[in-house]
């Protein structure tokens, strides 16, 4: 049994939820968001609640079943909150800027890389922070994993891009390791 799964996702008064077959619709003040669930499992609306329910008790639906009530209750708190991720840059010379719908990283490259952000992400820079936010998780995880890919940071200068949340476990140099 899944213990996530079992849980019935709460729908808040300002979410409007519609479910066409395997098709569940979610608008809310932020946006709206549709998602196609596996047809392991079933989705259905009581109330002020979506209760997900796998279709039989196969090991591959069983693993739907939380999955599915993830991704609806991750619909849910996207229209209604958002998402945010958090990036620190750190290094000499290292700037971001927003320029329409994109964002343009100088990161000690001898060229600027320019980002074109993924409908629905929006960026905000401020020194040496960038914020992504939007409706869509995935999307904004996606383009905060791009983006610190470009330059991920390293243990001894600890120059480079990270997430605002990870520690970066710093090491000594050639000169540290003699006595």
């Amino acid at each position: 049994m899944s213990r996530i799964g079992k849980q019935p996702v709460t729908i808040p008064e300002k979410v409007e939820i519609k479910i066409n077959n395997r098709v569940i619709d979610v608008k809310g003040p932020k946006g709206q968001l549709s998602f196609t669930h596996h047809e392991g499992v079933t989705v259905a609306q009581e109330e002020k609640s979506i209760v997900v329910n796998p279709v039989d008790t196969s090991k591959k639906n069983r693993a739907l079943w939380g999955l599915t009530r993830t991704l609806v209750n991750n619909m849910v708190v996207g229209v209604t909150d958002g998402f945010t991720r958090t990036l620190e840059f750190n290094g000499v010379g290292y700037k971001a800027a927003v320029k329409g719908d994109k964002l343009v990283l100088n990161l000690g490259y001898s060229h600027p890389i320019e980002y074109a952000l993924p409908e629905g992400v929006a960026a905000k820079v401020t020194k040496n922070v960038i914020d992504l936010s939007g409706t869509n998780k995935e999307l904004v995880g996606f383009a905060a994993a791009k983006i610190r890919s470009f330059r991920k940071p390293e243990p001894y200068k600890g120059k480079g891009i990270k997430y605002s949340d990870e520690v970066i476990i710093r090491k000594a140099g050639k000169a540290g390791g003699k006595k």
